[in-house]
């Protein structure tokens, strides 16, 4: 969201978040991402877990997922002619991974590299939906 702000397309790019589970639906995010996010200058204070819903499929251009058991998880859930719009987020940036790993386990430093993935990310998210 941050990124789409800054490129001036607030008003024509839609974003949201959610998850494949719902193991924390309606909890704000974690304190360590929030810190982490924080000391780059995002506010995460506007974001609650929710779980995908059938609409979002119909609703957004493009569901993104952070891993490939994510994308197994959407492909089962989409319908057929939906499926297309699923990919993994990190086909958007140049690095050589293709999963966003889990910083829950991996302390601040796992936080702090998971926000180095996002932004690649969206950097090139944000370049493949520019007009």
């Amino acid at each position: 969201m941050h990124c789409v702000k800054e490129a001036g397309l607030d008003d024509r790019v839609t974003t949201d978040s959610a998850g494949t589970h719902a193991y924390h639906v309606g909890e704000p995010p974690d304190r360590r991402a929030k810190a982490a996010a924080e000391r780059r200058g995002y506010s995460l204070d506007h974001i609650r877990a929710r779980r995908v819903v059938a609409s979002d499929f119909e609703r957004f251009d493009y569901i993104i997922a952070m891993d490939r058991d994510n994308v197994s998880a959407l492909m089962d859930r989409a319908e057929a002619e939906q499926q297309g719009k699923i990919c993994l987020f990190l086909d958007f940036a140049p690095v050589a991974e293709s999963d966003v790993p889990d910083p829950y386990y991996g302390g601040a430093a796992g936080f702090e590299r998971v926000l180095d993935l996002v932004e690649a990310a969206s950097r090139g998210l944000l370049e493949t939906l520019r007009p």
